[in-house]
């Protein structure tokens, strides 16, 4: 299940995890025969393809484990996996639940009206404070009717309707969409208390949690796509006033909301401010990570030496191409000298 729950967080939550087995296998055995190579796969065969190998490059093992076993085996892996990302998704809800109150209570403040930590009826559209974060972005918040048509129900924004909590500041710029977007402070704090550990949040990438966190449990060292839409889903769901997720309610909408996420960010269009994103976020979560990748100095103690080393390899390759030069140039000199007139027949 440990592996699961690493799954379910960083990989794909929504995901029929049977399913994608079965395809993965099935394409696994066409690419083997040599029948199919991946670039006859269509959109969706490359989509699962894609995650069962991430799957598979997981669990240490597994994928001779379902290629050499029976039915059972792969009855038992897809149901531990899928245990595992349930079972992660309920404990994060929980605590996030509770912890977000905190982190949407305003510096030196207090939340007017008091929000439960353990019970959710008070929030979503009935509380000032969550209604405006979870108001999407192309409705007026501070509209009196568009306040009591979501507050009565009568309004339901769907998974395409994206709340202010996603921005930077909780700010929409709509003639750049993608400005701010996955920026927020909320999200920052909510996916170090999943993966770095409650106690680090608030502070740049420390941990000061007593046992090993979720991200170093498993390794990771750089924030995932899915993590970010996973985290966004959480996020969303702690601050509505629904009291149990579930993927199919039509009420919060998240497995529409989450996959919406992915769509956008795994879409090779949008791979410049994907990746400028992505940077960002490595940046707010791992940053003793992305200090590896840094520039050095030309001024630095490293690059001299670097600088030195090269320059000697140069003088060494020039060296050796003007030995070789002088001894083609000798052994030519060598034939030429030797008295014999080319037109002179042999001696006998």
């Amino acid at each position: 299940m440990l592996y699961g729950r690493h799954f379910g967080r960083t990989m794909r939550n929504f995901c029929r995890i049977l399913p994608l087995i079965k395809v993965g296998l099935d394409l696994t055995v066409e690419l083997e025969l040599g029948r199919v190579t991946e670039e006859d796969f269509s959109l969706s065969e490359k989509a699962d393809y894609k995650l069962y190998k991430q799957l598979i490059g997981l669990v240490p093992g597994l994928e001779e484990r379902l290629c050499l076993g029976q039915d059972h085996d792969l009855f038992y892996v897809s149901d531990m996996i899928t245990k595992g990302s349930a079972s992660a998704r309920s404990d994060d809800t929980k605590t996030i639940k509770v912890a977000i109150v905190d982190w949407i209570t305003p510096l030196n403040a207090v939340l007017t009206p008091p929000i439960q930590r353990n019970v959710k009826t008070d929030r979503g559209f009935h509380h000032p404070r969550t209604g405006e974060l979870l108001c999407p972005v192309n409705m007026d918040w501070n509209d009196p009717k568009i306040r009591r048509d979501l507050a009565s129900g009568q309004l339901v924004p769907s998974g395409d309707l994206w709340p202010r909590f996603l921005y930077r500041s909780y700010e929409y710029n709509p003639d750049n969409p993608w400005q701010g977007l996955f920026r927020s402070s909320l999200l920052v704090s909510a996916f170090k208390h999943v993966f770095t550990s409650p106690s680090s949040v608030g502070k740049q990438g420390v941990s000061r949690a007593t046992r090993s966190s979720n991200a170093r449990i498993h390794g990771m060292k750089a924030v995932t796509v899915p993590s970010i839409a996973y985290i966004a889903t959480q996020v969303r769901f702690a601050l509505s006033a629904c009291p149990t997720f579930a993927r199919t309610d039509s009420v919060t909408d998240s497995e529409y909301f989450y996959n919406l996420i992915i769509e956008l960010l795994e879409d090779p269009e949008e791979k410049v401010e994907v990746e400028d994103l992505l940077k960002w976020w490595n940046l707010q979560i791992f940053p003793t990570y992305i200090s590896d990748n840094r520039m050095v100095h030309q001024d630095s103690v490293l690059a001299k030496i670097k600088e030195r080393r090269r320059l000697l390899l140069e003088a060494e390759r020039v060296a050796n191409g003007q030995a070789e030069e002088r001894g083609s140039t000798a052994g030519s000199d060598g034939g030429a000298g030797s008295g014999q007139d080319p037109n002179t027949p042999p001696r006998s």
